[in-house]
């Protein structure tokens, strides 16, 4: 008799905060074939993702081991970590009581955590640990959606001018600094003179903030990754609503790290740029 065995798909955890992200990545996964079980963070992850993948949980924020035992139900091992959620609401003082925490998150931040800075590459390395021991591990969040990282040069019809190339050549290292002190990825830069630098707030608050202090214009956002960039979290991200805030706020040109910077459904993003006259270049 022949041999019938159907070989199984390879099944991908996906633990997923909100925005576009996570659907990329779940279509990205599918398409390779994979089969994608999910936990969404509750409060964070939007809810038409349970449609996108094969096996949908919400779990809450601060409750890691759920987010393992649902995953290792499945028989999942490798895993993409990706979404937008609040850091101020990740294992904070005081804070963490208000989502009942389970002993991981205890162990997360009491242990893994104790007398460290609780600087995002910080957490998010002492959140990867915590799940490797429950035989879960992070891959390179980019794996299944690699088409959608920033090319090197002009993606746009719009061309960047001498002042452009000036503040670049001003802003691409002060922007690598502040990455290496994981304070931030994106700076605002007009003229060589820092507008605006990116912080706990995210970069839609600090292209706002930048506006506000420059309000004739023609400023350029730099968005880079960290030096020593895990490409497992945290990897830099722009999309429309970028763009939309760039043009609202006076800004003529975004700045991006070439291959290390996620265009949220980038077609459409470049369209827009093109459209509202914003220059998108990869460095």
């Amino acid at each position: 008799m022949p041999n019938l065995t159907t070989a199984q798909p390879q099944t991908v955890g996906l633990i997923a905060g909100g925005g576009r992200l996570p659907f990329m990545v779940a279509a990205g996964a599918r398409k390779a074939g994979c089969r994608v079980v999910c936990v969404g963070l509750s409060g964070y992850v939007d809810p038409p993702l349970a449609e996108a993948v094969d096996v949908f949980y919400e779990v809450a924020v601060a409750r890691p081991g759920s987010w393992i035992r649902r995953l290792r139900r499945h028989g999942v091992t490798e895993t993409i970590m990706v979404g937008r959620v609040t850091k101020s609401h990740l294992f904070t003082p005081g804070r963490i009581l208000k989502y009942i925490p389970d002993w991981r998150a205890f162990r997360i931040y009491y242990w893994r955590l104790w007398g460290k800075p609780k600087q995002t590459d910080v957490l998010l390395t002492a959140l990867a640990d915590e799940l490797a021991t429950g035989r879960i591990r992070l891959e390179n969040s980019t794996m299944y959606c690699q088409e959608y990282l920033a090319d090197s040069g002009v993606m746009t019809k719009q061309a960047p001018g001498t002042q452009v190339d000036n503040d670049v050549a001003f802003g691409w290292p002060l922007a690598k600094t502040l990455g290496d002190l994981d304070i931030g990825q994106a700076i605002a830069v007009k003229e060589r003179e820092v507008i605006a630098v990116e912080a706990i707030e995210g970069t839609a608050e600090m292209i706002k903030r930048a506006g506000q202090l420059c309000k004739a214009g023609g400023w350029t956002l730099i968005k880079t990754s960290k030096p020593n960039q895990d490409m497992r979290f945290d990897v830099p991200c722009v999309g429309p609503d970028t763009i939309q805030d760039l043009a609202t706020h006076g800004g003529r040109c975004l700045v991006i790290e070439a291959g290390k910077t996620l265009i949220i459904d980038k077609p459409q993003t470049i369209e827009l740029a093109d459209k509202l006259g914003i220059c998108i270049l990869g460095c």
